[in-house]
């Protein structure tokens, strides 16, 4: 009897010294089952228990953890959702530092329609890939020349997703651009990279400056609209536009003319050709 109410004086020690713990946390030995039950029920918290030195019990590790869920779970949230927002924009480089005049074509149709739509714009195509180290590296410098020249219309074709329309444009090395304007249609095309920026900043000084087309729209040639019209892996059509037939009236009335026999004039009667002849070959020789 004297053992039992010493362990109960200990227990009840323990319990005066540790249920006021900052964290919450309360230490009981699992034989007082009365008092263990009660601060179950009180608290309702999730439990941890595990065997320890003290005289052979076990303990339970009790916490409340009501509010400080509710944090963290939010926390957790937000923070993964940062991460997931972070990690997909810096996959997509093209994206970032894009201008009012920059957009990403999204088939062949868009790219022919927004050049027959330019009128007088200069429209600049650029042809890119999202694992090309020379268009990633020559991005933020075309993004800050877009800036500059907001009158001109800059496309992005990505050749991973439009591989076969760039195949049909006879596009075959990255970084590649375009420029197109008006009536003159395409007025170069060429290669640079982050190096040779150069190359792409005097075409952009060269056919910047505005300048007024005398006839419609060209955009892209006619032999690349028919190659796009034929490619199978895109939904494209083309109608060719019907040849003129040429006019050569005037040359039939020639032909006529030419064809008909004209009288030859009849032979004057002349005493005296042999020696008229003879004065003009001797007046040849001197």
């Amino acid at each position: 009897m004297t053992e039992v109410f010493s362990k109960t004086n200990l227990i009840s020690s323990w319990h005066g010294d540790l249920q006021q713990n900052n964290n919450g946390i309360s230490l009981i030995p699992k034989s007082c089952n009365w008092f263990s039950s009660r601060k179950l029920k009180s608290q309702a918290p999730s439990s941890l228990s595990l065997n320890s030195d003290f005289h052979g019990k076990r303990i339970v590790f009790q916490q409340d953890k009501g509010i400080h869920d509710t944090g963290n779970s939010i926390f957790r949230a937000s923070t993964a959702a940062q991460m997931t927002f972070r990690i997909g924009k810096a996959h997509k480089w093209w994206e970032k530092g894009l201008q009012l005049n920059m957009r990403e074509v999204t088939s062949a149709q868009d790219l022919v329609e927004t050049l027959s739509n330019a009128g007088d714009k200069l429209v600049v195509v650029d042809f890119f890939s999202p694992g090309c180290g020379g268009c990633k590296a020559v991005h933020p410098k075309l993004c800050q020349l877009a800036e500059m020249n907001p009158d001109v219309q800059f496309l992005q074709v990505n050749y991973e997703d439009h591989k076969s329309m760039c195949y049909s444009l006879n596009v075959h090395v990255l970084p590649f651009f375009r420029f197109y304007r008006g009536a003159h249609g395409r007025l170069c095309s060429f290669s640079c990279t982050n190096a040779t920026i150069k190359k792409f900043k005097d075409a952009l000084a060269k056919h910047t400056p505005d300048r007024c087309s005398l006839g419609p729209t060209k955009g892209l040639e006619e032999k690349e609209l028919l190659a796009l019209s034929a490619n199978r892996d895109l939904s494209f059509n083309y109608t060719p536009k019907p040849v003129q037939p040429a006019q050569v009236p005037a040359q039939k009335e020639i032909l006529v003319e030419a064809a008909t026999p004209q009288p030859l004039p009849l032979p004057s009667v002349n005493l005296q050709p042999s020696q008229e002849s003879e004065k003009t070959l001797v007046t040849t020789e001197r």
